[in-house]
């Protein structure tokens, strides 16, 4: 059966596309200038007021960025923090979640209250600090995996899913085999929540990507510094580092600002790559993890 627009029905339709177009630009143009810009001779980069294209294509700007022995400590660093960090959070946020999506848990409102009384009201910063400086992990890589091992936001996404897709008859059948609660989890539950389970690795990966904060705080040692802290470095303080500064010694001040310009562009392509690939990878299972758990439905 075919349906025949109206002329009103066609005409909305086309704005629609029309505005969603244009939001769509506006949201990528960003990313594609600063894309642009890195492969663009600097001394044209500002010519004018947009750019579409590169102008006085170049890769200077990358070359000196995989020159940089920061960068490439930055970003070993920055894999080491996201992987390991991930998979504790994903861990430890399934832990938590699947306890207090049971039913027959007694206590679990409580509990579940207690978790989210600590997304309003924490320690801050000073206590969270000395905390950590008891632990000795100060200065270490742990302390940029191990702190925030969970997020209460997301382990409430998870409880809910787990209550709304895993049967209570698919649990007391497992039961009645003779599987125990550890055995219902990991050959049940979690095949069963491939969903949620990259829903979850995406929002804490490219929080543990993106993070710089902590690092800064409690890191002082260089050589443990994530890719977004040296990334910091260059874009905000204007530091190349010792390597990349003894390379532009001979260079006079003019060019060694446009080359500056030129690593500040590339360097910010090379550290969002790495998102730009993972996330394709679980987008087919993004909307309908995060809608599931978050939503009855």
């Amino acid at each position: 059966m075919q349906f025949h627009l109206s002329r009103e029905d066609k005409i909305f339709n086309w704005i629609n596309i029309v505005v969603v177009g244009i939001i769509t630009l506006l949201i990528l143009y960003p990313l594609l200038f600063v894309v642009f810009a890195s492969l663009s001779d600097p001394r044209q980069i500002f010519d004018s007021a947009l750019l579409l294209w590169p102008k006085g294509f170049t890769l200077e700007g990358y070359k000196r960025v995989f020159d940089n022995p920061d960068i490439w400590m930055g970003f070993k660093n920055a894999v080491i923090y996201t992987v390991l960090g991930t998979a504790v959070n994903v861990i430890m946020t399934t832990l938590a979640a699947y306890p207090l999506s049971r039913r027959d848990f007694r206590g679990r409102n409580v509990i579940t209250i207690l978790f989210t009384f600590t997304m309003f009201f924490s320690g801050g910063l000073i206590p969270t600090y000395l905390v950590n400086q008891h632990l000795g992990i100060i200065d270490t890589m742990w302390v940029m995996i191990l702190p925030g091992a969970v997020s209460v936001y997301n382990m409430i996404i998870m409880r809910t899913y787990f209550q709304q897709n895993i049967p209570l008859e698919l649990e007391e059948s497992a039961f009645i085999d003779g599987a125990t609660d550890m055995q219902l989890l990991l050959k049940v539950v979690l095949p069963l929540s491939t969903p949620i389970i990259a829903v979850m690795m995406m929002f804490y990966g490219v929080g543990r990507w993106n993070g710089y904060f902590d690092a800064m705080i409690y890191l002082s040692n260089r050589e443990l510094f994530p890719l977004q802290l040296i990334l910091r470095e260059i874009l905000v303080q204007n530091q190349m580092g010792d390597a990349a500064n003894q390379a532009m010694m001979n260079s006079n001040q003019s060019e060694v600002n446009l080359i500056k310009q030129s690593i500040k562009y590339a360097v910010v392509v090379v550290s969002s790559i790495p998102v730009l690939i993972f996330y394709p990878i679980v987008s087919k299972y993004f909307e309908k993890g995060i809608m599931v758990g978050a939503i009855k439905g």
